[in-house]
């Protein structure tokens, strides 16, 4: 007999999992502001977790692909040229890399990042004829087999965990606080033939860590980890999927430090508009790839290629967009570590990917459903999800993000006085079980 349910929407699989979080039909939405069947509107400072970097339907760049698809302009290429890949690829090389003196090929590779996750393992070892990969606690890759190995969540990996191999997980920056150094764990234990840690092909790291709860890796570190791999021979791939096209305040995560990565991994927010999207670049001397050895149907997406020229073009011919960015993520900063010196909590990530440690699950939990309520979409991350996240597009205006956080802020002083506040003190979370 077959299923029919009373809500259309339950016919989608177990799996889903925004909807859980925000109870809504949601049809149309501009910048910073999304609206409901109903006509309600919320602030969405979730960003399609950071794949809408300059808003929902940015108006130049929609202008940019109608005009593109009123033409017939070609939608699926494969891997053949076109003419928006030609004019993508030459914006990518004058605005972006050409400005930060990098030269790196482009591998484009399908639709996700976990697609480009899976390409950079390949081609590290491919290129050192070695297995092992070395990741990092609290990182998050992806759910393919290949990304989910990567992937330090349990909550991703059990159920393929059998699957998972070839991977050594190390301690992310700070994992055990300031005073452990564990870029010279690391060392140690790849200079010791006996510690049971095989030669690496490739060291893979974001240099902000978006699902494993906003931990910012310190310059000096990866400073120190990048010199590190090159001294064992291992290739060092940065995960710029979440953290990169801007997010942090300089278009990759890294630029503070002054690193070249051997690999890049871009997706999300690269293509400008949310379309599917995901690319690899990697230094020309290690594209040894065969032709068709790692292809995808979508790696030819001409209307993302569209939309992600139109977007570089437009924010990244100059400084004002990083510098728009870096005033309103001292705005954010601001008012955060307000609310979290009040409370005894703390702030957490950079740039306009920042968040509140709550201490638990549960805090974050009824402040994110207290926030819905009055008009506010906000994620959680961390090991529990216990960080309150903080993902405004990059284009929000300041009235606009003052405006939100007056909400947080009203309902965290609601929430958090003598409730809340002496649950998320609990040390052991105890008062969080259900």
């Amino acid at each position: 007999m077959t299923y029919v349910p009373s809500n259309i929407f339950d016919l989608e699989s177990n799996v889903k999992s925004y909807c859980i979080g925000f109870p809504a039909e949601f049809t149309q939405a501009s910048g910073a502001i999304i609206e409901d069947i109903d006509g309600k509107k919320y602030f969405d400072l979730v960003s399609g977790c950071g794949s809408l970097n300059y808003g929902h339907n940015n108006k130049y760049i929609k202008e940019k692909l109608i005009e593109y698809i009123l033409y017939d302009g070609i939608a699926l290429s494969l891997d053949m040229n076109s003419s928006a890949k030609k004019i993508f690829l030459q914006t990518l090389r004058k605005k972006i890399l050409e400005r930060r003196g990098l030269d790196y090929r482009i591998h484009f590779t399908g639709p996700t990042g976990t697609n480009a996750i899976e390409a950079a393992i390949k081609l590290a070892r491919k290129v050192t004829g070695r297995t092992n990969v070395i990741s990092f606690t609290n990182g998050f890759h992806g759910c393919s087999l290949g990304a989910l190995s990567l992937t330090g969540s349990s909550h991703h990996r059990r159920s393929s965990a059998p699957l998972l191999t070839g991977v050594t997980h190390m301690p992310y920056d700070g994992y055990f606080g300031p005073e452990i150094d564990t870029c010279a764990m690391i060392e140690n234990l790849l200079a010791d033939p006996s510690s049971g840690i095989d030669a690496p092909a490739a060291i893979i790291l974001e240099a902000v860590q978006g699902e494993g709860g906003l931990n910012v890796a310190c310059p000096d570190w990866l400073c120190r980890i990048e010199a590190l791999a090159r001294r064992h021979g291992a290739l060092l791939i940065l995960d710029e999927i979440q953290a990169g096209c801007g997010r942090t305040g300089s278009f990759f995560a890294f630029e503070e430090s002054g690193i070249v990565p051997d690999m890049v991994v871009l997706a999300k927010a690269i293509s400008g508009f949310g379309l599917p999207m995901s690319l690899l670049l990697l230094r020309p001397e290690l594209d040894i790839w065969e032709p068709g050895e790692h292809n995808g149907t979508f790696r030819g997406n001409c209307h993302a290629f569209v939309t992600a020229a139109a977007a570089i073009g437009q924010y990244w011919s100059d400084d004002k967009l990083s510098n728009s960015i870096n005033h309103l993520a001292s705005i954010l900063y601001g008012r955060l570590n307000a609310i979290a010196q009040r409370y005894q909590l703390r702030v957490k990530g950079k740039g306009l990917m920042q968040g509140i440690d709550m201490g638990s699950a549960e805090a974050c939990r009824l402040l994110r459903r207290r926030c819905f309520e009055a008009g506010l979409l906000l994620e959680a991350c961390g090991p529990h999800d216990e960080v309150l996240k903080f993902m405004p597009p990059l284009t929000i205006d300041t009235v606009e993000l003052t405006t939100a956080l007056d909400i947080v802020e009203e309902y965290f002083h609601e929430d958090m006085t003598g409730t809340v506040a002496a649950r998320a003190a609990t040390t052991d979370g105890s008062m969080f079980v259900q």
